[in-house]
């Protein structure tokens, strides 16, 4: 038989060592120290110490002396009293009681506790603990005098870091002891400085790269919480980060995730918030069963495991970096990773996890918002090119000439015109990704439906293609993806996970209802109010519905059911929306709506941002020529006038301090004749980051206002709308059509008073 290793020894005793991670709290510093807090949440090893071990580091410390605080009078630094009491055991401890002025500080305490305990070694050398191990500091020592907390007279922070990095170093059975206790006063900044002073954090990572089992999870449980701080770990190597890779792609390990934020877009070199997106997945790429493994813990029956992969996913789908978005984001298509979620939803058991799912809600209809505003362009982007390929070869027609320029090939599936670019211009991607994947759900139904409309007069041609595009905006438009990728929902979204699904089954749904009805080129405005009637109902009470009820409801449903449930709808609708102050309601609304989006935007000048210092199309220079600005970033704050730009121009982007001070020069507000958009290109290699500011005008028909804005006003008066309308309907008020005049007065003994004068002033 093979020789065992020691923590192969006790197979009946596993535990699992799992830190709750609660929602909203403050996250990691970079995605690499997410990584750590995923390794470590839920990692499977045996116990190898004795019942009890966990209390050895209680007994270290050489006095431990209780000290039972009382509140008291204002006291002198000399009226202090003496403490007069045995010189205790090293392992037993005594127990005293103390008065403590509140008023001083800990230093002088414990100077104070030296002396009346006559201990033979300097102050420096001690330190103040609570019950909890709380390192008593002069900023917590008030309060808990207050509240008469007991407490420790314990080696100092500067001996116990060098005692733990001497045991690291060592590498001996004491090892377990020295990562039990790291990994818990790491947190404190007083330890943490001793600790990298004396090269701590080398040693650390030699444990981690040569370790396993019991070991391995403390020395990442103490890295992770090293990771919390600011500072101190800006030397990680890529040798680092792919150790830790290569510990969360093994099979044989058990991991969870928790949650992490990136650094800054372009953090300075050293920093330790330059481990972001890019650098750890450039490391992912190089274990291939990563991201695969995480997906399929998601199906684990333990709902931990799946609530911390869960988290990771969440991560890394929210710091993705362009330049890896697409390829990262197509690797989890590939994985299912949107299935997986759904099983989920129906299995889940705890509360945490249901805030991951909506997070993961939220993360995918920012994926939808983005492909819907990536344009469509097969000639400069490869996989468009190859996706429009494959929904051209699937229709098994035959490219023609009108003439001998003009080609006959995208109208023949349904388009208005040879432009895909155009078509495509509302949708963008998303729409492409939708009718490539109705055509490979069934290639041989696609082609055959595409040479059924061939066959028919160009009049009654369904335009298949079209269909799906304008599906595609309706489904947008029912899950609201019209905003940068911000999702209100408190209820989970099945449907939409399946967006692809859905789509296919509208899609299909229009065509039926075309073939139906007997529609024409003309009917299509028609067909697409029907088919935005049939989304809603199919897709209400998503949360709670079935799938199969949804497939019934999108291919049994007979035209003529959904044309008079329509013209229902449109009954109610018209009888409402019609009347006069439903639409002075509505005019109200969209001037108090426009009015709330300037002033946010005000606020975001006054709070200053980050601009890049353009360079102007117009120019004359050749743009190959063009060198990237010795000052390329420029920080813009409105003052509190309102009268003038204060800004800075700087080569880096820094921190920026409240007020003026930082911002040198001005722009007098009074001078600017016009706010030009898309005048200016950017500098050679600059990657674009969200950091426009969209100024509006005060007035609501400015030609100004761009088209983003006016779908931000249109939502938020729709939204006051209906807030409005439901309060009528709740309380049963009927609406008027118009004003009813009242019953003439009983008598003419009054007069018409003046508003504007104040008879009380």
């Amino acid at each position: 038989m093979a020789n065992k290793r020691p923590d192969d020894c006790h197979d009946e005793k596993k535990l699992n060592i799992v830190r709750k991670v609660g929602v909203g709290k403050r996250r990691g510093k970079s995605v690499l120290s997410f990584l750590l807090k995923y390794r470590t949440h839920c990692i499977s090893f045996r116990s190898q110490e004795a019942p009890g071990s966990y209390f050895l580091h209680l007994s270290r410390y050489h006095h431990s002396l209780c000290l039972q605080t009382h509140r008291l009078p204002r006291m002198s630094h000399e009226s202090l009293p003496p403490l007069h009491c045995p010189h205790p055991r090293p392992t037993e401890g005594l127990t005293v009681r103390a008065r403590i002025e509140p008023t001083l500080t800990v230093d002088d305490v414990i100077r104070q506790l030296c002396v009346s305990l006559k201990l033979k070694d300097p102050a420096v050398m001690y330190a103040l603990r609570d019950e909890n191990d709380e390192l008593v500091t002069n900023d917590n020592l008030r309060k808990k005098i207050k509240g008469k907390i007991n407490l420790k007279l314990v080696n100092a922070p500067a001996l116990e870091a060098a005692e733990i990095v001497e045991k690291l170093g060592a590498k001996d059975a004491r090892l377990g002891l020295a990562l039990t206790s790291l990994r818990k006063l790491i947190r404190e900044e007083q330890f943490a400085n001793e600790f990298l002073n004396r090269d701590g954090l080398r040693e650390l990572i030699e444990v981690i790269n040569t370790s396993h089992g019991n070991v391995l999870a403390y020395a990442l449980t103490a890295m992770q919480n090293l990771m919390e701080l600011d500072y101190g770990w800006d030397n990680l190597d890529n040798v680092f980060i792919l150790k830790i890779v290569q510990i969360l792609s093994s099979e044989s390990s058990l991991i969870n995730a928790a949650s992490s934020s990136r650094g800054p877009p372009s953090p300075p070199p050293g920093s330790v918030y330059r481990y972001g997106f890019d650098v750890v997945f450039e490391q992912m790429r190089k274990e291939k069963r990563l991201l695969e493994t995480v997906v399929s813990r998601l199906g684990s029956a333990d709902t931990t495991m799946a609530l911390y992969s869960m988290m990771l996913i969440n991560s890394l789908m929210a710091h993705a970096s362009d330049p890896r978005w697409d390829e990262f984001i197509a690797e989890l298509e590939r994985l299912n990773v949107r299935k997986a979620v759904i099983r989920l939803m129906s299995s889940h058991t705890i509360e945490d996890l249901t805030s991951c799912i909506l997070d993961f809600q939220a993360n995918m209809v920012r994926v939808a918002f983005r492909k819907k505003m990536t344009l469509v362009e097969p000639d400069f982007e490869p996989l468009h090119d190859s996706a429009l390929k494959y929904i051209w070869t699937n229709s098994k027609l035959q490219e023609e000439r009108e003439d001998a320029i003009t080609a006959v090939k995208w109208r023949k599936i349904g388009f208005d015109s040879e432009d895909i670019g155009q078509e495509f211009r509302e949708v963008g991607v998303l729409g492409l990704d939708c009718l490539k994947h109705v055509v490979a759900t069934d290639p041989d139904y696609w082609a055959k439906v595409v040479q059924e409309q061939i066959s028919r007069p160009e009049e009654r041609r369904c335009p298949i293609a079209k269909a799906s595009n304008e599906v595609a905006d309706l489904l947008s438009e029912h899950w609201a993806i019209y905003a940068p990728g911000y999702s209100t929902s408190t209820t989970f979204q099945p449907f939409f996970l399946n967006f692809y699904k859905v789509h296919a089954l509208a899609t299909h749904f229009f065509l039926r209802m075309w073939n139906e009805s007997g529609a024409s080129r003309g009917d299509f405005p028609r067909l697409v109010a029907l088919t935005r009637s049939q989304v809603n109902v199919a897709l209400r009470r998503e949360n709670i519905r079935p799938w199969h009820e949804v497939e019934q409801d999108f291919l049994e449903c007979e035209y003529r059911a959904v044309r008079d449930r329509q013209m229902q709808e449109l009954e109610m609708e018209d009888d409402i929306m019609s009347k006069i102050p439903i639409r002075n309601m509505r005019a109200k609304l969209y001037k108090e709506s426009f009015e709330f989006v300037r002033q946010q935007r005000i606020h975001c000048l006054l709070e200053g941002a980050w601009f890049m210092n353009g360079i102007p199309l117009a120019t004359t220079v050749p743009r190959d020529t063009i060198r990237r600005p010795t000052r390329p970033w420029r920080f813009i704050r409105l003052d509190n006038g309102m009268k003038y730009l204060h800004y800075v121009d700087s080569a880096v982007k820094f921190p920026v301090r409240k007020g003026l001070e930082d911002l040198p020069e001005r722009i007098d507000v009074s001078l600017i004749s016009e706010v030009a958009t898309g005048t200016c290109a950017p500098f050679p290699n600059f990657l674009r980051e969200p950091t426009d500011v969209t100024l509006g005008s005060s007035s609501p028909i400015s030609p100004q206002t761009s088209r983003e804005t006016e779908v931000f006003v249109q939502a938020l008066t729709e939204i006051g709308l209906k807030i409005k309308l439901l309060d009528l309907s709740g309380e049963k008020v009927e609406i008027p059509s118009g004003l009813v005049a009242g019953p003439p007065p009983t008598n003419s003994d009054f007069f018409f008073s003046d508003l504007s004068y104040d008879t009380q002033g």
